[in-house]
């Protein structure tokens, strides 16, 4: 290496540096004196650089000490040193670390600044550098950006990263070459902090399409966390809309200007808030106030344990600082008639100091138990916000609602007596709550109050059970004397102990109690008196997909267990589940849900088992039981890892045979209880409540390891799936008191030699020694990094799915249709976090198909148009393209999915020349060019003619699937449609339609050759039209006298009748069809109908207010001359004067000012007149290739389909 680093050593060395260091150190010396040092004196020991030719050293960092100075050094070595090896110049190496120490100090002095003082614009000017230098609008916000080095290839390119709300950003301009990268979060699939020898911490941000790593940061460990947090709520964006939109409520900065963003706080804090709740299993919607170190006073032991307070606005949680010392819980409030919560605080006092006790609290409940703590900092400060909240909380009142939801308001009378008018007779048939609409009364069913397995099993006395009965006995007297010591409740000091009793096996007479404490299920019951019942009453009578999967899956719930062989079991698991798909949509049902309610209704009550099923899918089993089972996914791709981590020789095995996947999903859905004897699954979800997933994966891993041998010698996935059932078949539960149930899974069970019997107590304790390592926040880490690669997967599926929906004739390659999807959804999302007041994203619904899935609305297909269509035509594009959305809104619903958007695309890309006319045709016709009531009336009589009378006797009731398998159907019956079906244009909409070619071609190279070639087309055809006018005055003249007097009064009702007499080759026209139809005599009255109206002019009518909003945006089509150069916007056309005079047109329109409404034109007579001039043939025969289009506008997607709403009227091609 030809650089040297001097290295302070002796103190002449270091005089020498200082002294030469201080003669010539140029223009960075000075700054660079203080890069790691706030003085500005020349300190006793530096660092210095200088290349081989100079005599200049570059003063890099110092300190006063040489502990300092060594410190500095090794950070030099292990971030800077390995780099330089890389560059070939002396002049490039000063350059990167010139520009590396100076993004040092830079944020070095950033960081220096006191959080919450204001900061004199630093903040405000590298948001307003990343708008400008990214093209980001002013929706997008900027987070926080640090000093890093990109690497391109094997260079460094020293720079600044900005991390936005919505992307990744990256500038650098060094040694003359200029680097800028935007990239999404939601295209990122992969995001991890590694080190190599190439690159020495770094980060490592991987998409679809690149690989980018980023080193060299001052602070990588935040950098990295505030990276994690934006890619997760991205994932959430693709994952569920609805929660990303209630994620993505990140406040508005109070004082924008603050040197940390206010964004960045609010992550951080929100950051705080979840790893709150996971540790202590409270609401999603409790938010933490504070946290500060103290110590707890444990009775049980007689110990201060040090650890950290939590303070939020229901409860004061205790942690300790080693894991599995004491946990503690305790609610700032309760709900009566619960004997369980006995933790409502009533004193919180200020206890007297002294030297073995500084600083103690102590907080007194009403159940007599009193917490002491000490060593608080700042003490007065904690009482005064403890009492605070304490005066926030309700008081105590008769089923008083100490807790509210989204949902609905409770009536507080529901929970403290029963109500009359309630009561209703019990379900007799599974159908029958889809049948009536009675009410459910909790007092009358006997699962409103106690669990199925009270009601099912024989109270024998535990001593006729023998061993087993003594043995529960004893359970039972260990669980009473753990109450005794540390309490009972959810203010019971959990610790160690409580977890070796849980491993020991919960009592079944204490089960459903602890699952409800262990779950955090227990606050959220106390906190919603009467929810459940409210819930039920509401979902009872109402049909939906997820209550008919429901009622399929009832009897498959435990057929074997005698609760579930009566009515009385299967109408509580109907109540529980369809009572959850009424409170969350979102998942509604998915299988493997009645499984685990089964179990859940046998050792609790109704309300009970309910809230139980909240806290999983909500809170302990995320994203689980949706339709996509993600979290099921992500939990099996950290099983996968775990797998390959501490199984290392099994790994590749399983892998190949590609069993993970087939065992993964029914292991952890159904937390086991689907492939193992119900006695011994039980026992694993009593650990499960308490640990989490944790013990899952362990138990998973523990099976694994008992089956190395016989999984490493089969020779398919059958094999090893039998080797697996036979296993999980044979584990067994000595200690229960429970008659055995037949296990169904059993069957797989086959041999003449059965396997030995496993015990689940002792396969738990091998799972505990072996892969105890595992920690909740390393499964949140794997669970992130699994997250990004799942969800992006299930994309790229969704992508291919809809790919292949694309009828194969459509012209685009499979590339060019991937890339329109890409460019398509990114538009759909974009609306989601710019476009905030479009709603877009509530439009998006996961469990649709994946074609309707992204769907966009007239201003985003406005502006893809403009970027994508061959068609530019400057000022006018706009309007072309609100025409061609209509056209494409078959359903007129205001949205478009990517099929009717290729459909769109293709029209104007490939085919004839023919096929493309017919586009440009259809759109300067209804529905494209006047998208009225009328018309939507058609379209719906010509759907819907076969089932109208139905339609009646159904009244209001909502479609069910049927319904819409029938339209399915019928849109796959719609015939290849003719030239001979497109009906005629007449005089108003054919000057619309000269107007989009003029505009059309005005950026042609071919431009005056065009101008001339359409001017003779168009003035052929206003002849012909004028022949045509004459030729059919002559010979309909009767019929047309009869329609003029039928049609004089404004009434709407004969334009609706005639609406549906005609049959529409092109749904929504206003006329019948032309050439030489039988009902031609009708065609031009209809024509002057529906043009009157639209222009207000009619002479039998009074003036009706526009319509057409395409008539309000271009011009009201009041005279003839508009065919003229002003409104067709061509210089060229000025000395053209055919088209406004001689037979072109008649004196009685030139002078009248009006449109001629009897004047019309058919789709051939257009195509044969172009078909006469070259030019325009070659212009709509001109290939035209969209690739070159897409990445044009993949670069300008942030400018382009961003602009803020009120300005988006303004945007053109």
């Amino acid at each position: 290496m030809r650089t040297r680093w001097l290295r302070p050593g002796p103190p002449r060395e270091a005089r020498l540096a200082r002294a030469r260091g201080r003669g010539g150190g140029g223009l960075l010396v000075g700054t660079l004196d203080v890069v790691l040092d706030s003085s500005a004196r020349v300190a006793p020991y530096r660092i210095l650089h200088q290349t081989q030719d100079s005599q200049i050293y570059w003063t890099v960092a110092c300190g006063s000490s040489r502990k300092e100075i060594t410190k500095h050094w090794e950070w030099l070595e292990n971030n800077l040193l390995q780099t330089l090896s890389i560059f070939d110049s002396e002049e490039d190496i000063t350059t990167f670390v010139k520009g590396k120490i100076h993004g040092i100090i830079a944020e070095e002095n950033k960081n220096l600044q006191p959080q919450g003082d204001e900061d004199p614009g630093k903040f405000k000017e590298a948001e307003l550098k990343m708008r400008k230098q990214f093209g980001m609008p002013e929706g997008e916000k900027l987070v926080n950006y640090y000093s890093c080095s990109y690497w391109k290839g094997r260079v460094p390119r020293q720079g600044w990263l900005y991390l936005t709300v919505n992307h990744l950003c990256f500038y650098s301009f060094l040694l003359g070459k200029e680097v800028n990268l935007v990239v999404q979060w939601v295209d990122i699939t992969r995001l991890e902090k590694n080190a190599t020898l190439l690159f020495p911490e770094s980060i490592h941000v991987e998409t679809r399409d690149q690989e980018l790593f980023f080193s060299m940061f001052l602070n990588i460990g935040e950098t990295f966390k505030l990276m994690e947090q934006l890619a997760n709520l991205a994932m959430r964006q693709l994952l569920d809309s609805e929660g990303f939109l209630e994620d993505k409520a990140l406040p508005r900065p109070i004082r924008p200007h603050r040197n940390i963003s206010a964004l960045k706080r609010d992550l951080d804090a929100r950051a705080k808030n979840e790893c709150y709740r996971a540790t202590f299993r409270l609401p999603r919607d409790e938010q933490l106030d504070g946290h500060t170190s103290c110590t707890l006073w444990t009775p049980f032991n007689k110990l201060h344990i040090p650890g950290q307070m939590f303070i939020s606005n229901n409860y004061i949680c205790f942690a300790s600082k080693e894991e599995d010392a004491c946990h503690l819980i305790i609610p700032l409030r309760e709900t009566p008639k619960r004997v369980l919560l006995p933790s409502q605080v009533t004193i919180v006092e200020k206890a007297d100091s002294s030297s073995v006790l500084p600083s103690p609290l102590s907080i007194s409940t009403k159940s007599k138990m009193t917490f002491l703590f000490a060593n608080l900092k700042d003490r007065d400060f904690l009482v005064q916000r403890i009492s605070d909240f304490l005066q926030k909380t309700p008081s105590k009142q008769p089923g008083g609602i100490v807790g509210s939801r989204k949902a609905s308001v409770v009536d507080p009378s529901t929970e403290s007596s029963p109500a009359p008018e309630e009561v209703s007779e019990q379900p007799t048939s599974p159908a029958s709550p889809l049948n009536s609409h009675q009410s459910f009364c909790v007092q009358e069913v006997p699962t409103a109050s106690q669990g199925l397995l009270k009601l099912f099993q024989k109270n024998s006395p535990m001593e006729d059970l023998g061993a087993k009965g003594a043995k529960e006995k004893m359970k039972e007297e260990s669980w009473h004397i753990h109450f005794f010591e540390y309490g009972r409740g959810v203010c019971m000091y959990r610790t160690a102990k409580t977890r070796a009793l849980v491993l020991k096996g919960i009592p079944e007479s204490l089960r459903g109690e602890l699952w409800l404490l262990f779950s955090g299920a227990w606050n959220e019951m106390e906190t919603h008196p009467g929810y459940y019942t409210e819930l039920v009453e509401k979902s009872t009578g109402k049909y939906s997909l997820a209550t008919e999967e429901i009622e399929r899956d009832l009897h498959r719930s435990m057929p074997e267990h005698p609760a579930f062989q009566n009515e009385l079991g299967i109408a509580a698991l109907r109540r529980v589940l369809t009572a959850y798909a009424f409170r969350n949509p979102t998942i509604g049902y998915c299988q493997a849900m009645n499984i685990v309610t089964s179990v859940l209704l046998l050792y609790g009550s109704e309300e009970e088992a309910f809230w139980l099923l909240v806290a999983l899918c909500e809170r302990m089993l995320p994203d689980y039981y949706n339709t996509r089972v993600v979290g099921a996914l992500v939990d099996q791709g950290i099983f996968e890892e775990l797998t390959r981590d501490f199984l290392p020789q099994l790994s590749a095995k399983m892998q190949d045979l590609g069993v993970i996947s087939s065992i993964s999903l029914s292991w952890f859905l159904t937390l086991f209880l689907s492939v193992m004897p119900f006695e011994s699954a039980v026992v694993i979800v009593d650990c499960f409540f308490y640990e989490g997933i944790k013990v899952i994966l362990q138990v998973a891993l523990a099976v694994l390891d008992a089956n190395m041998e016989q999984l490493l010698g089969c020779s398919d996935e059958g094999e090893a799936m039998t080797v697996l059932g036979r296993y999980l078949d044979n584990v067994v539960n000595k200690q229960s008191v429970s008659p055995p149930i037949p296990h169904l899974h059993a069957l797989l069970t086959s041999g003449d030699d059965p396997p030995a019997e496993v015990d689940i107590f002792e396969l738990l304790k091998v799972s505990y020694e072996k892969f105890s390592s595992l920690r909740a926040e390393d499964i949140e880490q794997m669970r992130f990094k699994q997250r990004l690669k799942v969800i992006q997967s299930l994309e790229d599926t969704a992508k291919r799915s809809v790919v292949r929906a694309i009828p194969v004739d459509i012209g685009f390659s499979i590339e060019e249709l991937e890339d329109l999807y890409m460019v398509f959804k990114a538009k759909h999302l974009a609306s989601q976090y710019w476009g905030c007041s479009r709603m877009a994203a509530s439009r998006r619904d996961p469990s649709l198909p994946y074609l309707e899935q992204y769907r966009i609305d007239a201003s985003q297909f406005q502006e893809l148009f403009a970027s994508l269509t061959p068609w530019a035509c400057g000022s006018h594009t706009p309007v072309l393209a609100g025409r061609m959305f209509r056209l494409l809104d078959k359903n007129k619903d205001l949205l478009i999915n990517f099929k009717e958007f290729v459909m769109g695309m293709s029209g104007m890309y490939h085919g004839d020349l023919t096929e493309k006319l017919k586009v440009l045709y259809k759109l300067h016709l209804p529905p494209a060019l006047s998208p009225e009531e009328a018309e939507s009336a058609l379209e719906a009589a010509h759907y819907f003619t076969e089932d109208s009378s139905s339609e009646e006797e159904k009244g209001t009731s909502s479609p069910d699937y049927r319904h819409y398998l029938r339209m399915w159907a019928k849109e796959k019956e719609v015939q290849k449609e003719t030239i001979k079906d497109l009906p005629k244009m007449n005089q108003e909409q054919f000057i619309e339609l000269c107007k989009t070619l003029y505009n059309m071609f005005s950026e042609d190279p071919m431009e005056q050759d065009l101008y001339h070639a359409i001017a003779t087309v168009a003035s052929l055809l206003l002849r012909i039209g004028e022949v045509g006018k004459k030729f059919s005055a002559r010979t309909v003249r009767k019929p047309r006298d009869c329609a003029t007097e039928e049609d004089e009064p404004p009434a709407p009702e004969p334009r609706q009748d005639t609406a549906r007499e005609r049959q529409p080759p092109a749904a929504g026209d206003p006329q019948a069809k032309g050439g030489g139809d039988m009902h031609l005599g009708k065609v031009p009255q209809e024509s002057q109908v529906v043009v009157e109206a639209g222009s207000g002019e009619g002479q039998g009518s009074p003036s009706q207010p526009l319509s057409d909003d395409e008539t309000k945006d271009d011009m009201s089509m009041s005279s003839y001359s508009v065919v003229s150069t002003g409104s067709l916007q061509c210089e060229d056309l000025a000395d053209d004067t055919v088209l406004v005079g001689g037979e072109a047109c008649s004196p009685t329109v030139r002078i009248g000012g009006t449109v001629d409404t009897d004047w019309c034109i058919s789709f051939e007579q257009i195509l044969a007149s172009i078909l006469t001039e070259s030019v325009l043939v070659n212009f709509f025969e001109k290939r035209e290739d969209i690739g070159l289009k897409i990445k044009d506008q993949k670069k300008v997607e942030r400018q382009f389909s961003t602009a803020s709403d009120h300005e988006q009227p303004g945007v053109s091609g």
